[in-house]
């Protein structure tokens, strides 16, 4: 996964670059407490740090990024964050996914769409036809998700092979339920941030994050622009990632 050094226009000069960042999006609320705002005004400016982190996934070369945008925990929240929440959503689609494709990103929308209203779902399906071709940054949505609602639904896709007699329970493998996953035809995340303060991975990506790098930041989610993810993209570039094997064995080779 080692890179070249290098230093692109706008970015930083490191020897390794993530392939893939995850991002848990957290602080709107109260960037928007503290400015005697509506949480929903919040929200609204966290959009345009979605944009700015884009931006600098592209002068990195960050090929994947995968942001955690509503989890099948937040239907918890008053009715009336969530219906606006939905409404914003929908508005980000109608009014950001044309500047997407024009910029070769391709979108993906992660979880369990069923919840969601037909025209939400109907602008997501467009919007995933629209870029589905295009060969840039991989920007997965996850809404409406949660780490053991995917597990749980690939360990059930295995479960109805078994039922039909093409799988063997005692042949299963982690290989094969990672299969079944949510982005399992994507490298696994190499960067995990969550910005706000908090230090918890909160049901997003659990299988996938077994061997990420986790950066926790206090900055809130619409203050964190290309300068805070250098930073973090700094912080990455100084780790030793050795997947269970010792120092010596990565300076072997």
């Amino acid at each position: 996964m080692a890179r070249e050094k290098h230093a692109d226009s706008g970015g930083v000069a490191r020897a390794a670059v993530p392939r893939h960042v995850a991002i848990i999006m957290d602080g709107n609320g109260r960037w928007a407490r503290r400015r005697h705002l509506p949480r929903i005004a919040g929200h609204r400016a966290g959009m345009e740090a979605v944009r700015k982190v884009v931006r600098s996934c592209g002068r990195n070369g960050v090929e994947v990024l995968t942001l955690f945008a509503f989890s099948s925990e937040n239907w918890r929240r008053p009715a009336d964050e969530v219906g606006m929440l939905m409404e914003l959503f929908l508005t980000a689609l109608q009014r950001e996914v044309r500047r997407l494709h024009e910029n070769k990103v391709r979108l993906r929308i992660i979880g369990d769409r069923s919840r969601f209203d037909a025209r939400l779902q109907e602008h997501i399906e467009k919007a995933e036809t629209l870029t589905a071709g295009n060969t840039g940054l991989m920007l997965n949505i996850a809404a409406n998700y949660g780490g053991r609602w995917d597990i749980t639904e690939a360990a059930r896709a295995l479960a109805r092979e078994v039922r039909r007699g093409e799988l063997d329970p005692e042949a299963i493998t982690p290989d094969q339920l990672q299969a079944h996953l949510n982005l399992a035809d994507l490298p696994e995340p190499d960067l995990f941030i969550r910005t706000g303060g908090e230090q918890r991975i909160s049901n997003f990506l659990l299988w996938q994050l077994a061997y990420t790098e986790l950066y926790f930041t206090d900055i809130l989610w619409p203050d964190f622009g290309s300068e805070a993810f250098a930073a973090a993209l700094d912080s990455f570039a100084g780790r030793e990632r050795r997947f269970g094997r010792t120092s010596e064995q990565l300076e072997r080779g």
